[in-house]
């Protein structure tokens, strides 16, 4: 893993097994540049935490956790509480600071997915979008679907984390 980063407040270690069967149930293939850094880092923050989302910056909070059922961030609390919301495909791993989400997606390809971020603030339940903002069917879909690149794999999110420029 990289050598510039320091994972912070790290909560009980996990098994290799006990993260590949949750996100199994959960019906994805997790990336194990991913699954070796979060049984060993679940829960905690990193220094730095800038990264670029597209053209907007924008700072990494923690990783999800495996090991507390309880925890309001455990992985499978936090998938079922914003699967409803979140497009096809999209899997959450972690957050920012305002409760964004950064995410793996595997809309191109089931092994390999990519990073991007979600933002909350724009990505309403479908059939509230309908609603609320009289919005077509496809108008909702799309709002929906706004997500932003970010990297091309966690690897690459955790090369790219930075100090900030602000």
């Amino acid at each position: 893993m990289n050598n510039h980063i320091t994972w912070e407040i790290k909560k009980a270690e996990v098994s290799e097994a006990k993260v590949v069967e949750l996100g199994q149930q959960l019906g994805f293939q997790l990336p194990q540049d991913y699954i070796d850094c979060v049984k060993v880092n679940g829960g905690a923050s990193v220094e730095p935490r800038t990264f670029m989302a597209g053209t907007v910056e924008r700072s990494f909070g923690g990783l999800f956790r495996y090991d507390d059922e309880e925890n309001a961030d455990y992985i499978v609390k936090v998938y079922e509480d914003y699967q409803p919301s979140l497009p096809e495909k999209i899997f959450p791993f972690a957050d920012d600071p305002a409760a964004n989400l950064i995410c793996f997606d595997y809309s191109s390809s089931e092994t390999n997915p990519f990073v991007v971020f979600w933002d909350h603030e724009s990505a309403w339940e479908k059939e509230d979008l309908m609603e609320d903002e009289g919005m077509t069917s496809e108008e909702a879909e799309y709002m929906r679907e706004q997500l932003t690149y970010v990297a091309a794999s966690f690897t690459e999110l955790l090369e790219s984390l930075r100090d900030s420029e602000g």
